[in-house]
């Protein structure tokens, strides 16, 4: 009877093929041992990522078994990843990830591609063999449905799912959670909810909560998404994707301040997650906390050294971040971010030199960071360095546009700017995401402290007109526009309100002359301006006041 057990579990582990990735040669030498009493034959085994990554681009492999720690460069989390990027593990094959350290840390981050199965040294035979047998089983059982996922046949999937059901009781878990995702990645949301509603009403999983936050966001019920995620990140705070679907649909929602702070909880949790942190850094950036922006990019940049998802943009985010915090400030604290900024550059420029518009890209915001730091002459310099390489606005890839325009604002060329951006919005008339970002520049050319300034005047403005308190209201938006003169709501703001105090006073024609002086200043708004059409309203009620 043992005999056949052993000679099943042989045959089994006989069938399949592994990768052995481990630093160490005795190690390596010790696993494929025990694999080998195991049944299993088809070994291979290698001592770092890059050939596991290499290994497995070219060769099926059914089970790897990868320690974390490889000593210098990337550690096991790294290929996981990047073997999940490139897709290049099946579902059907099987990652353990071997390793001597435990701390939430790594568990955490490793956790995010989501091993298999974690195999805790000193690992002995019987160990090994009872993991993997129990997996391989579960592998085995599962084959049909995983093949058909990985050729992405989901109405088969589905298919061999429902009839899987009443046939494998012992996987019913797995099988229920593959197929409500299946209904999810067709757009069944109404099969995939019941599924999730089903579960629920026995048993609270936190799969099942996450998977019913999916369909809510999915289809805009962001209120009671909100609710569902929020309760499943207090019972499981260490539920990674409930946090990244609630800061999103919070996003949704308007709400990018609250979906920054639960991401900055993510990021507490686990610290290691490349893309969660590139997120929050981005959040921070639109929400104007450029300290919070500043350390998440510094941290996707430190995360990103030995990561498949490592990119020039995150360096140069990070020294535009560092730029804004330390324009205008020749503190010591102000110097020291202006130099770090300087710095990052130079490592982007050496670590992707090959890529090619990367020297122009770092020396447009050297100008800026040396401009916000007094320093005319080094930033002039910097500009000039690459003048030739910017050449012709009508060419000029649309981020380089943007950021040469605002370093052009800070060296006080507004007029190039002003002229930039409107031939940028020219030619992408259609794409409203970069239509946004232009008329941003164009209303606010200025640091990131000017623009909180100036936002919070508009908002005393806005409130004290709503309040009928006309004379405060001109003072707020005035003291608004010295700060940006060009923003051109604010410029229509203060027209509304001198036409208010007109039709109060219709004597005072002075009220009708600084309508005309600020609707004059936004002559040169491009018809692509959300505001554009305001101010054309705006100048035909002005005609008809003043006729």
């Amino acid at each position: 009877m043992t005999d056949s057990k052993n000679n099943a579990v042989g045959s089994t582990f006989a069938k399949l093929s592994y990768l052995i990735v481990d630093d160490f040669e005795n190690f390596r030498l010790s696993m494929r041992q025990m694999l080998r009493s195991c049944g299993a034959d088809k070994i291979e085994l290698v001592p770092n990522a890059s050939t596991a990554v290499q290994y497995c681009a070219y060769n099926h492999v059914d089970v790897v078994l990868c320690d974390y720690n490889l000593g210098e460069g990337k550690n096991g989390q790294h290929i996981l990843e990047e073997l999940r990027h490139k897709k290049l593990l099946k579902r059907s094959s099987l990652f353990l990830m071997v390793t001597a350290e435990t701390s939430k840390e790594m568990v955490m981050g490793a956790r995010e591609y989501q091993p298999d199965a974690y195999l805790t040294k000193p690992i002995n035979r019987a160990m090994l063999e009872k993991r993997l047998s129990g997996l391989i089983a579960q592998r085995n059982a599962l084959l049909p449905i995983n093949r058909e996922i990985d050729r992405e046949n989901y109405p088969e999937a589905i298919s061999l799912c429902l009839q899987a059901l009443p046939t494998k009781p012992r996987y019913k878990t797995w099988l229920m959670k593959t197929l409500a995702d299946l209904y999810y990645q067709l757009g069944d949301f109404s099969h995939a909810l019941k599924i999730y509603d089903d579960v629920l009403a026995q048993r609270d999983l936190s799969w099942a909560r996450l998977g019913r936050g999916k369909i809510l966001v999915a289809t805009q019920n962001y209120d009671d998404a909100i609710v569902t995620l929020k309760e499943l990140v207090t019972k499981h705070p260490d539920y990674m994707e409930a946090y990244d679907l609630l800061a999103e649909a919070l996003e949704k929602l308007g709400r990018p301040t609250q979906a920054q702070q639960i991401l900055e909880k993510a990021a507490e949790h686990s610290p290691n997650a490349l893309l969660r942190q590139k997120h929050l850094a981005a959040l921070a950036a639109s929400n104007q906390d450029m300290s919070t922006a500043s350390d998440a990019w510094r941290q996707t940049v430190s995360l990103g050294t030995h990561s498949i998802h490592d990119s020039s943009e995150h360096y140069l985010a990070l020294a535009q971040s560092l730029s804004d915090l330390s324009e205008g400030d020749t503190s010591d604290e102000g110097s020291s971010h202006a130099d770090e900024a300087l710095t990052i550059l130079r490592r982007m420029e050496k670590r992707f030199a090959d890529q090619e518009d990367i020297k122009v890209r770092s020396r447009i915001v050297q100008a800026r960071v040396h401009a916000g730091q007094g320093k005319l002459k080094e930033a002039h310099k910097a500009i000039e360095s690459v003048a030739d390489a910017l050449g012709d606005s009508d060419l000029m890839d649309p981020e380089v546009g943007l950021d040469y325009a605002k370093t052009l604002f800070r060296l006080g060329q507004d007029d190039d700017a002003k002229s930039l951006l409107t031939a940028l919005a020219s030619r992408y008339h259609d794409d409203p995401t970069l239509l946004q970002r232009i008329e941003n520049l164009l209303d606010e050319p200025v640091g990131f402290r000017q623009k909180l300034q100036a936002r919070s005047l508009n908002r005393d403005g806005i409130k004290a007109f709503e309040a009928g308190q006309l004379d405060e209201a001109v003072s707020t938006f005035s003291q608004a526009l010295e700060i940006v003169p060009s923003h051109a709501a604010l410029n229509l703001n203060l027209v509304q309100v001198l036409m208010k105090k007109y039709q109060e006073a219709p004597d005072d024609r002075e009220l009708l002359t600084r309508c005309e002086k600020y609707l004059a200043k936004l002559s040169g708004l491009p018809e692509q301006h959300r505001q554009y059409r305001r101010l054309v309203s705006l100048r035909k009620k002005l005609e008809g006041m003043m006729s």
